[in-house]
């Protein structure tokens, strides 16, 4: 597995648009679109910060996993995704290392990135997603 960069920060909030009042209005860092990603039941808004992007999360429905994080554990950091070249790779390497993984295959994310998470048991408490972005 070759990690590239931090591709973004999630960031699980109950309102996008309240949040942004301070993202945007108050930081300047502009909001570059929002994006429904029905699988993972969650509205999304990306804010580019550098090299990275801070991703906003917002659950669209009670079953949504990030509706049941706020729920836990309120607002806050979700998780950290990290970009890869090949994400069957990683996953092949991952397994082969015993590292416990959320999905065995990569799904489709925010931005037609192809996604996987290492579940946070295997991280130290804290989620990670491996992301592969053609950009």
């Amino acid at each position: 597995m070759k990690p590239i960069c931090v591709d973004h920060i999630g960031i699980a909030v109950k309102s996008i648009d309240e949040t942004l009042k301070l993202w945007e209005g108050v930081l300047g860092i502009k909001c570059t679109g929002r994006e429904e990603v029905p699988d993972q039941k969650v509205v999304t808004a990306f804010l580019p910060l550098g090299d990275t992007e801070i991703e906003l999360l917002e659950g669209i429905s009670n079953d949504s996993p990030v509706t049941q994080f706020l729920e836990k554990r309120g607002e806050g950091l979700h998780h950290i995704a990290i970009r890869v070249e090949n994400i069957e790779e990683a996953i092949r390497e991952l397994k082969a290392n015993g590292v416990r993984l959320t999905d065995e295959k990569p799904r489709y994310g925010a931005g037609g990135a192809r996604i996987t998470f290492i579940h946070p048991k295997a991280a130290n408490g804290v989620l990670l997603e491996l992301s592969e972005r053609k950009r």
